[in-house]
């Protein structure tokens, strides 16, 4: 149980310092960006922001394979195949809290799909009022 838990510190450190790397740099990018259009720079902002969420997805993903398949800490029930798009599928519905249920953790890996899914509740809240105030900056 004690790696998942520092695995789970060190990736929620990892995924809210991408997020915020990445929205700083599109915060100082595009008020530059002279060749798009004001309206389309929320959507530029948009689809930063989509990168920054599948890259922490894929990040987790990556841990949860990591943690069944090297360090044997868990596994997973339900209609998971032995593929890494089961642990990308997994890790997306987890993620977004969306959590259908099809594929559950079993062991410590428990412990890390719920930081995964406070992480990606937190990163999509602050995804969400990003985009507000650059429709506030751009939608003049």
């Amino acid at each position: 149980m004690i790696p998942a838990i520092v695995l789970s510190i060190l990736l929620c450190g990892s995924s809210t310092l991408l997020h915020y790397e990445c929205l700083k740099l599109l915060n100082d990018t595009l008020p530059r960006a002279t060749a798009i259009e004001n309206r389309a720079k929320v959507l530029a902002a948009l689809g930063g922001a989509m990168l920054s969420h599948l890259s922490q997805i894929l990040l987790f993903a990556g841990a949860y394979y990591l943690l069944r398949d090297k360090f044997g800490l868990g596994g997973f029930g339900g209609q998971f195949k032995d593929a890494f798009s089961s642990f990308l599928y997994f890790s997306s519905e987890t993620y977004t809290t969306l959590g259908l249920g099809d594929i559950y953790p079993a062991g410590s890996l428990r412990m890390l799909t719920g930081i995964e899914a406070l992480t990606g509740l937190l990163m999509l809240s602050w995804t969400a009022s990003f985009t507000y105030l650059e429709m506030r900056r751009y939608w003049k």
